[in-house]
C-alpha cells in the first residue's frame, strides 16, 4: 500500500513490532496463493471465483464497520466496475499461468505491477526514464528474458504461462488506477467489496465459458476456502492494516519475501528445482520490482500489494 496524502520524505512513520509482523505475515499469506491454486480441484479460474466469492460476507461486515462516509455516485461507480472487470482479469489470467508454469516465475510476473505502474506513469508525462527507473527497467528486461529463456527450455506451455502472469501484471495494473481513486472517496474495506461483487460473477462467467468445472470435486473445499482466507482476507487484511507504516523501501524488501516463498513451496511441493541461471533472473525481477517501488512519484497512493 502506498501513503495517501503525505510524501515518503515528509511521512512520520511509527511502525511497531505488531506492523513489521502483519506486513511479513500478509506477505507469506499472499505467497502461498499459487500453491493453493495447484491444490484446488476446481479450474483455475474457478478458484477465483470462489477466492473473490467466499470472503464477501466478512467484508461486508469490515466495509460495515468501517462507515466511509464517501458518497457512491456515477463516476465512483464506474471506476470501481472497471477495477473489478481488471482485477477479473488478472485473477484469470494469473491462475490459468500458474497452472503452467513454476510458482517462482508466476509470483515474481504476477507481481510487475509496480514496474508496469511506472512504465505507465512515463507514458502518461511523455518523459524518458531517468536514474533508477532506467536500472529498473533494464533488470526488469534482463530478468524476464533469462526467465523466460528457461521456461522455453523446458516447454514452450512453461513460457506461455510466464507470459500469462506478465500479463496478469499489465491487468493488475491497470486494475490499481480506478482502485486508487475510488479509495479515495469510499475507503479501503468498501472497494475490496465492491470489487469483489464485480470480480465474482466475471470470473465465474470465464470459468463456464472455459468449460472448468466449478464445483469443488475429491480435493473437497480445503483449498478453495483456504485461498479465499489466505489471499483476500489474510494476506489483503495484514497489509491494510500495516503497510501505510512503512517507507517504500521496507513495503519493497517485504515483497521479495513473496517469490522466495514461492520458490521454496515450488521446490518441496513440486520439485521446481532452481539452477544459477534462474535464480539469476529472479535477482534481477526482484531487483526491478524494488527499484520501481523506490522510484514511485512522493506524493502516493493507497493500493494493496499483489495476492
Amino acid at each position: 500500500m502506498r501513503l495517501t496524502t503525505e510524501s515518503v520524505a515528509e511521512k512520520n512513520f511509527q511502525a511497531g513490532a505488531w506492523h513489521f509482523a502483519a506486513l511479513m505475515a500478509g506477505n507469506v499469506a499472499l505467497a502461498l496463493g499459487p500453491w493453493l491454486v495447484r491444490l484446488a480441484d476446481t479450474g483455475p479460474v474457478a478458484a477465483g471465483f470462489w477466492r473473490m466469492f467466499l470472503p464477501l460476507p466478512l467484508l461486508a461486515l469490515l466495509a460495515w464497520r468501517a462507515r466511509t462516509p464517501g458518497p457512491l455516485d456515477r463516476r465512483t461507480a464506474l471506476m470501481v466496475v472497471a477495477a473489478g472487470l481488471f482485477f477479473a482479469f488478472d485473477l484469470a489470467s494469473w491462475h490459468i499461468g500458474i497452472e503452467r508454469t513454476r510458482l517462482a516465475n508466476a509470483t515474481l510476473f504476477g507481481n510487475s505491477g509496480s514496474v508496469i505502474l511506472m512504465i505507465w506513469g512515463l507514458v502518461a508525462l511523455r518523459r524518458a526514464p531517468a536514474g533508477r527507473e532506467w536500472l529498473a527497467l533494464a533488470a526488469a528486461l534482463g530478468g524476464a528474458a533469462i526467465l523466460m529463456g528457461r521456461s522455453l527450455e523446458i516447454s514452450a506451455a512453461t513460457l506461455v504461462g510466464d507470459l500469462l502472469c506478465l500479463l496478469a501484471g499489465v491487468f493488475y495494473a491497470f486494475y490499481l488506477i480506478p482502485a486508487q481513486r475510488a479509495r479515495a472517496t469510499l475507503g479501503q474495506w468498501a472497494v475490496l467489496l465492491l470489487v469483489a461483487l464485480v470480480a465474482a460473477p466475471a470470473l465465474l462467467g470465464f470459468a463456464v465459458f472455459l468449460g472448468e468445472p466449478v464445483w469443488p470435486g475429491e480435493a473437497g473445499w480445503g483449498p478453495v476456502v483456504a485461498l479465499a482466507i489466505s489471499s483476500q482476507l489474510v494476506g489483503q487484511g495484514l497489509l491494510v492494516f500495516s503497510l501505510r507504516h512503512f517507507p517504500p523501501l521496507v513495503i519493497g524488501v517485504a515483497l521479495l519475501t513473496q517469490p522466495a516463498i514461492a520458490a521454496a513451496v515450488g521446490w518441496f511441493a513440486f520439485g521446481e528445482v532452481l539452477g544459477l541461471p534462474d535464480m539469476a533472473g529472479m535477482v534481477l525481477v526482484a531487483c526491478a520490482l524494488l527499484l520501481a517501488k523506490l522510484a514511485e512519484p512522493r506524493v502516493a497512493r493507497v493500493a494493496p500489494e499483489r495476492g
